[in-house]
């Protein structure tokens, strides 16, 4: 398909945890055999906890390189599908009340307009406190939302 990005270092970091996965059982079931002090299995522990750190070091730096290195979100695309979630009625919920919050998030999905809209077109909250409870950035932060001091 013409523009598809395979996402093979995803699925090849996806194939060490399970590789991981696979050592910690080796591991865990090899320290259950030792008897008394003397534990013949160390080999092999030792071998699968050095094999899997050495795993998981090379995957980590290659995700890092390949996958995520130049990665940048896109500040406009970001805010358009954050305005468009029924999810901002949660903020409003202290100010207009659970049960009204959850119809305005019912009826701005079923009508596709934002929860900003809904709540100007109904003049449930204006200006600065309409901003103050939808300021996308304060959500992101510790309190709630247009009750900060």
């Amino acid at each position: 398909m013409p523009g598809k990005v395979n996402p093979s270092i995803a699925e090849m970091v996806n194939m060490v945890c399970y590789q991981a996965l696979g050592n910690d059982v080796t591991v865990a079931t090899a320290s259950e055999a030792g008897q008394l002090e003397l534990n013949v299995m160390m080999p092999v522990i030792a071998h699968n906890l050095l094999f899997t750190m050495q795993l998981l070091a090379n995957a980590s730096r290659v995700l890092s390189e390949r996958a995520v290195e130049g990665v940048e979100a896109d500040r406009a695309q970001c805010e358009h599908w954050l305005e468009r979630s029924p999810a901002l009625v949660t903020a409003l919920a202290p100010k207009i009340g659970y049960a009204e919050a959850a119809k305005l998030a019912e009826e701005a999905v079923a009508k596709n307009v934002t929860v900003r809209q809904l709540v100007i077109e109904k003049g449930l909250l204006k200006g600065k406190d309409l901003e103050e409870v939808l300021d996308l950035l304060a959500m992101t932060e510790l309190g709630v939302p247009g009750q900060r001091t």
